[in-house]
């Protein structure tokens, strides 16, 4: 019989598309999100369908050991933080708003690690009060974080390193890698306007957009990043990526012996 420890259980929210050229919807998360919560948190990952006020959440995250937010085409709706309206173009999922916000305080309740990732930030920051810019390149002073564009545009160019970010002296990202700041790419276009109830800052751009979080009042893991985590957290110029996916697969594995 294997001495071998279980590897920890982390659930994923889902995003809700709708397949092209059909009239069927979809629960869905990004092949590289899952491959790499896998390979560097080691652990098994399961999707978790975006269906709203259909669960009980207090009682699904405590089946799980860790539950990683990933990013996701649509915008958080601004009538989750009061802000004003979406133009009728806007792309939405509904489902999705519904579910994570409710997942975000059930795992603080239940003390269950939870890593969110560019969507996955800017959710959990809703999710404890906090409020978002529209767009961030449209306010006054800060910079265009949206990812590159054009027909000859690849993968190196859209999640290449893009600008910089100061690490919170004496912080929890400071502390993985030892440096006072690092590279990151860039893909969103909405970004923290008022920070949520209980999260600390970790990291922020030379354009003062917050980009890394924690929630302060967690007993374990609780962080999410703006940028993508899930590209190449292998390679050298992607350390702390890294260094948080094997922070919360730590994480997730103490909760996975005592649950």
């Amino acid at each position: 019989m294997s001495n071998s420890l279980p590897l920890p259980f982390i659930g994923v929210p889902t995003s809700t598309m709708q397949i092209p050229g059909s009239q069927f919807f979809a629960h869905v998360s990004g092949k590289r999100y899952i491959s790499s919560l896998t390979e560097f948190a080691k652990c098994m990952a399961v999707q978790i369908p975006s269906l709203g006020e259909d669960y009980d959440y207090a009682d699904l995250v405590k089946r799980f050991d860790g539950i990683m937010l990933t990013g996701g085409r649509a915008n958080v709706e601004p009538h989750n933080y009061d802000g004003p309206p979406f133009p009728e173009d806007e792309e939405i999922d509904p489902d999705r708003d519904a579910t994570v916000l409710r997942i975000v305080p059930a795992c603080i309740e239940a003390g269950v690690p939870i890593f969110g990732i560019c969507r996955g930030l800017q959710e959990m920051n809703v999710a404890l009060g906090g409020s978002l810019h529209y767009r961030v390149n449209e306010v006054l002073g800060k910079n265009d974080h949206r990812m590159p564009r054009g027909d000859d545009v690849g993968d190196e160019d859209i999640y290449g390193l893009r600008h910089p970010v100061k690490l919170t002296e004496d912080g929890l990202f400071q502390e993985l890698i030892g440096e006072s700041k690092t590279m990151v790419n860039s893909l969103h276009g909405q970004g923290i306007d008022q920070l949520g109830e209980g999260l600390a800052v970790e990291a922020v751009s030379d354009d003062d957009i917050v980009e890394g979080i924690r929630i302060e009042g967690h007993p374990n893991f609780a962080v999410a990043v703006q940028w993508h985590t899930e590209f190449h957290p292998e390679r050298e110029e992607h350390l702390l990526s890294r260094k948080l996916y094997e922070a919360f697969g730590e994480a997730a594995l103490e909760r996975a012996k005592n649950r």
